[in-house]
């Protein structure tokens, strides 16, 4: 679970502010007929209010996808009950998220010791899977190699999507963690070498618009056939790049719309 490419699904909003829950379903089969290995609805790429997020993750689950869910700090506690309550057999409870991509604190930009602290109280709030989102870039905070380390300890947190933007610290990462614990590239343009340092995938945002490719560049990696995903890459590279020419999501959803 959570291996491979992954995307980052964008919302669809009608032109009154609703949620388009149509097209979140057409939008979650396109990506599963293109092979793609997960979902992740509901993150900062779709960011969204709370009753849009658990009719978004109902809807993504309905085309029968694997749904990853994140949500912002504000409303946490009830977002994760939301997510987690389907998995416990309760009728119409839940939207049956198999894990949740929970993003650093941003702002108040918490120490070392305050990132562990606050995945902690997570992992032990909640029984879903967890994958942490380290973006220093939008959060203005990092988790370290050695901070990684003591989270991938904790039962429960079971990867990092990774988006510091530096391959070194990747690299230390894998180094630290357990050989199980699951390192995915926050980047696509950095796809290749996250792989190849001992990384499990990606959590796409050009997996929006092009899905099969995404997926096809990222399986060529775990095969070990990086020149097949280099021919990939070097078709897609300025697609990927022009995603974030404006702060994400507003290219992707410009592109999709």
């Amino acid at each position: 679970m959570f291996t491979g490419c992954g995307t980052a699904l964008v919302t669809p909003f009608r032109r009154d502010l609703s949620l388009d829950e149509e097209t979140v379903r057409s939008l979650a089969r396109r990506q599963i007929d293109a092979g793609i290995d997960f979902l992740v609805p509901c993150g900062t790429t779709g960011r969204k209010p709370h009753a849009d997020a658990c009719r978004t993750f109902a809807r993504s689950r309905d085309r029968g996808g694997r749904s990853q869910g994140q949500g912002p700090r504000a409303g946490r506690r009830r977002r994760l009950q939301h997510a987690r309550g389907h998995r416990a057999g309760a009728r119409d409870s839940g939207a049956g998220a198999d894990g949740i991509l929970s993003v650093t604190p941003y702002y108040n930009k918490p120490s070392q010791e305050g990132l562990f602290q606050h995945y902690r109280a997570i992992a032990a709030e909640v029984r879903l899977p967890i994958v942490v989102y380290s973006v220093q870039g939008r959060t203005g905070v990092n988790i370290e190699p050695a901070t990684m380390a003591r989270l991938a300890a904790i039962p429960g947190i079971v990867g990092v999507k990774e988006a510091s933007g530096s391959l070194a610290q990747i690299a230390n990462i894998v180094h630290e963690v357990p050989a199980d614990f699951k390192v995915l590239s926050g980047d696509d343009a950095v796809t290749i070498p996250v792989i190849a340092l001992g990384g499990r995938g990606v959590i796409s945002t050009v997996g929006n618009e092009i899905p099969a490719q995404m997926t096809e560049l990222t399986h060529a990696c775990r095969r070990g056939d990086f020149a097949s995903a280099r021919a990939v890459q070097a078709r897609y590279l300025p697609l990927m790049n022009v995603n974030f020419v404006e702060s994400n999501p507003i290219p992707v959803k410009a592109a999709m719309g």
